[in-house]
């Protein structure tokens, strides 16, 4: 079972690869561009097809460990601590995906790469290393239930920032655009809208390719220490 998750992890990472190679070549050849009149740098805008997909994947990401930390520390369950690790992971490695592509875009249309004022870009920064705090610290530590309930609690405090992040631009707009697409949406010409769902597609199949492949290194690690803890009873 754990080396079939193994396998269906790495070929949907591999198809999320293809697929977000795909993105970029028709964000940059095919998708076209924001008027002059309306960006100071219309060329930047091309990062969006990377930078949107990236930060919604991120978002799914911390929501799935506010699901894995509530099952842990309500349940004790294993699969919620391998979800809560699974998803510390994938926070990390999307998070930093958005956090370092959105200041490239910043520079070149604002001027400035990180705006200290702006509620979106700042909450969402926070959810970034929160998930990297979880990950070093889960690492540095003995893996034991009071580690495990320190770690879930602060992914349950966490969370709260996820509905913060979602609903600023909307509440206090500053430098962060608005939202493009969903409720209170502006909309996307069909070319663009196309070329950013396919993004969000490729995204979705690294998020799930990635967090199989941690469930799976996981629950090999709980393995091996359970092996471990057996041969040093028996000595």
């Amino acid at each position: 079972m754990s080396t079939r998750l193994l396998k269906q992890g790495l070929a949907l990472w591999i198809l999320g690869l293809i697929a977000a190679t795909v993105t970029l070549l028709l964000g940059f050849a095919w998708a076209p561009s924001i008027d002059n009149e309306t960006m100071n740098a219309p060329a930047a805008q091309r990062i969006f097809y990377w930078h949107v997909p990236s930060a919604w994947a991120s978002m799914l990401a911390f929501t799935a460990l506010f699901i894995g930390s509530l099952a842990w520390f309500w349940k004790r369950s294993e699969w919620g601590w391998r979800l809560h690790v699974s998803a510390a992971e994938a926070g990390v490695l999307f998070g930093l995906m958005a956090v370092t592509s959105g200041p490239i875009w910043g520079q070149a249309e604002w001027g400035v790469a990180w705006d200290w004022t702006d509620i979106r870009i700042n909450t969402f920064g926070l959810l970034t290393a929160l998930s990297a705090y979880l990950v070093v610290a889960r690492r540095s530590q003995p893996d034991g239930d009071d580690a495990r309930d320190t770690f879930s609690a602060v992914g349950l405090f966490g969370f709260a920032l996820v509905p913060l992040t979602y609903m600023a631009t909307r509440w206090w707009e500053r430098r962060h655009p608005g939202p493009v697409v969903g409720p209170g949406g502006g909309g996307l010409e069909p070319e663009m809208a196309t070329t950013m769902w396919i993004g969000v597609f490729s995204f979705m199949l690294l998020l799930t390719g990635l967090m199989l492949i941690e469930w799976f290194m996981v629950s090999t690690e709980q393995r091996i220490a359970r092996i471990q803890n057996n041969m040093d009873g028996g000595e």
